[in-house]
């Protein structure tokens, strides 16, 4: 059984940092991407960033040049770092993965961006 346990969310001043973190556990053969979600109350969930494992990593216009997705291939595990945060950047994130030809999420980590 694959599972996905995130980590790092917080509370955090505007202007400031967060790395997120995702560790994929279990029989994993093929890693085919990593994405990042995003969910504000009241709102529809959004992709925030994509990694595949072959291609071009894709980000929100609204976060671009400001997170970072990345992986260690070696640890099945993806990050997000997460820069010059801003209140509307508050939101619960999912951590997505496509493993073995299967989708999975994780739990969501609180991320709160006070002004």
């Amino acid at each position: 059984q694959v599972q996905l346990v995130e980590s790092g969310g917080g509370l955090v001043q505007a202007g400031g940092s967060l790395r997120l973190s995702c560790a994929a556990s279990g029989s994993i053969f093929r890693v085919i991407a990593w994405g990042w979600y995003r969910q504000a109350p009241g709102k529809q969930r959004e992709l925030v960033a994509q990694l595949p494992s072959r291609g071009s990593t894709n980000y929100a216009d609204s976060v671009k040049g400001r997170f970072t997705i990345s992986r260690d291939n070696a640890k099945n595990t993806a990050y997000l770092q997460m820069n010059s945060l801003k209140p509307e950047d508050t939101a619960v994130y999912y951590c997505n993965a496509i493993l073995n030809s299967a989708n999975y999420w994780g739990q969501g980590t609180q991320v709160t961006v006070s002004s």
